[in-house]
């Protein structure tokens, strides 16, 4: 069976690589993207299983991100986690408005985004 593919998107080149370190030695196939622009061609390209948004981010931010992709039907579907600091109610409220699955705040766990991702993929979990 093919690694489940995974879309994470961040402007912060450390966070972006804490993320796809921690889900490609999970076993994920892991595309990423430093904007919203390039976020939204690379879920059109890729095809995601999941995709993990942070909110700011250049060009396009997450929940225009998200709003974009929710409104093509071959995303209806598909998990969006939004990562970020933006960790206000109102925040969640407008993450959630724009389609996301689920919001999370900074900082997280490595291991529990990873628990996460996979129990939103209905992955079993190892080692958890």
């Amino acid at each position: 069976m093919d690694p489940k593919k995974v879309l994470a998107a961040d402007d912060e080149p450390h966070i972006l690589r804490v993320v796809k370190d921690k889900l490609a030695n999970a076993g994920f196939n892991v595309v990423t993207a430093t904007d919203g622009a390039e976020a939204l061609d690379t879920a059109r390209r890729e095809r995601p299983d999941i995709i993990l948004l942070d909110v700011m981010m250049p060009k396009m931010n997450g929940f225009e991100v998200c709003r974009a992709l929710r409104a093509e039907a071959e995303f209806s579907k598909i998990p969006i986690l939004l990562l970020t600091a933006r960790g206000q109610e109102i925040d969640k409220k407008m993450g959630l408005d724009a389609g996301a699955t689920e919001y999370i705040t900074k900082p997280f766990s490595p291991r529990q985004l990873l628990q996460t991702v996979q129990t939103h993929l209905g992955l079993t979990i190892a080692g958890a």
